[in-house]
């Protein structure tokens, strides 16, 4: 009713690559298939664990211990059956990025939050002319009302996305758009066993980040190239 016969034909003829299952690519995932997006190829390496369960829509105790990948191609099935869906567990780096970006996707969705796999995914993205979407960081947030998705030369505030306008400052990234908050978050304390910081998370944040990266990719889809992102 809202988008008409053509534009439920133009998501059903779209091919989109989503890297990252977790808590913010669970929630692209469910916005894009629901929306009727016809073909997806969604990465990931990773495995479910307790830890997930506050934040990750894939994350249930029947899912503890299953690939993410997997298990987010059986939720698309049960709710479309109809949709192309390839799982790729696999890790984002140099040496995989040709592979997991192969068939001419329309569209790829970066959901993952390591800086040297997006480095290596949006460089590889950008070469290809893909457009793209990115999530930078969505932990340690606590306000929904604080997103933004422009280009990624006008993001500020958020760490992740500093860090990638260093690491990708000789990279073209006019067809990237970021979504990102401008609430300054606290500095993580705790860190894990190999060293890493242990960063909180709400349940509703990283929902909020993963289906505007979903709306964004949809109307991109059904209006074109010609949005305006500030």
């Amino acid at each position: 009713m809202l988008i008409g016969e053509k534009g439920v034909e133009k998501l059903r003829n779209t091919f989109v690559v989503v890297c990252g299952c977790g808590a913010v690519g669970g929630y692209v995932i469910e916005g894009l298939v629901r929306a009727g997006i016809g073909r997806m190829r969604v990465v990931d390496t990773d495995v479910f664990s307790e830890s997930n369960m506050n934040r990750q829509v894939l994350a249930t105790m029947d899912t503890i211990g299953r690939p993410k990948a997997q298990v987010a191609c059986e939720r698309a099935r049960s709710i479309n059956p109809s949709i192309e869906i390839e799982c790729m567990e696999s890790m984002v780096n140099a040496d995989t990025v040709d592979a997991i970006l192969s068939g001419s996707p329309d569209i790829l969705v970066d959901a993952i939050d390591t800086i040297a796999c997006k480095t290596s995914l949006l460089t590889k993205a950008s070469e290809m002319g893909i457009r793209t979407f990115s999530s930078m960081g969505a932990a340690m947030h606590t306000d929904t009302l604080s997103l933004h998705a422009t280009k990624l030369e006008d993001t500020r505030v958020c760490p992740v996305a500093r860090q990638l306008r260093k690491k990708l400052k000789d990279v073209d990234t006019r067809n990237m758009v970021c979504v990102w908050s401008d609430e300054v978050p606290p500095t993580p304390t705790e860190r894990d066993a190999h060293g890493k910081s242990i960063l909180g998370s709400l349940p509703t944040v990283p929902a909020v980040f993963g289906m505007t990266l979903a709306n964004l990719a949809i109307l991109h889809v059904l209006k074109g190239p010609s949005m305006d992102y500030r």
